[in-house]
């Protein structure tokens, strides 16, 4: 029989800074190799909404619990939590403000990750401005 190593993931989605934005929420999920599979926990999860704090940082938090548990055989497909950012258009749409993914830390201890965001953006000032009158705004849909 093929030896079962157990991965740990707990912690949380502390907080996020988009100065231009206010009033969003964040999604996750796991994506991971094919030897890997979840034995406890929540593969993704979606927050509650949150304001910019009225300091200087206007950090907007969440503090949004994760806690999982996988199992491998072998390290090949480590997993990466992906992260989506969501919030209100000018028209009251949903569109996404950010997204970004990070492998889980290789080292057992308390880690703190930052997770460079990024939007994508139509390719062409045609699609831009069709997208901006339609509301409808360039997305991935499956990570």
């Amino acid at each position: 029989a093929p030896t079962v190593f157990l991965l740990m993931v707990n912690g949380q989605i502390e907080s996020a800074q988009f100065p231009q934005f206010d009033d969003l929420y964040c999604k996750y999920c796991f994506v991971y190799g094919h030897d890997w599979a979840p034995t406890t926990g929540l593969e993704e999860g979606i927050s509650q909404i949150t304001s910019k704090n009225r300091d200087a940082q206007q950090a907007l938090v969440w503090n949004f619990p994760i806690d999982i548990t996988f199992k491998s055989t072998n390290p090949s497909g480590w997993p990466q939590i992906v992260v989506s950012v969501y919030g209100p258009d000018l028209f009251g749409n949903d569109v996404v403000r950010g997204y970004g993914a990070v492998h889980v830390p290789f080292t057992p201890g308390s880690h703190r990750r930052t997770i460079p965001m990024f939007v994508p953006e139509s390719t062409s000032k045609l699609q831009k401005i069709t997208s901006w009158l339609m509301g409808r705004h360039p997305e991935f849909t499956d990570p």
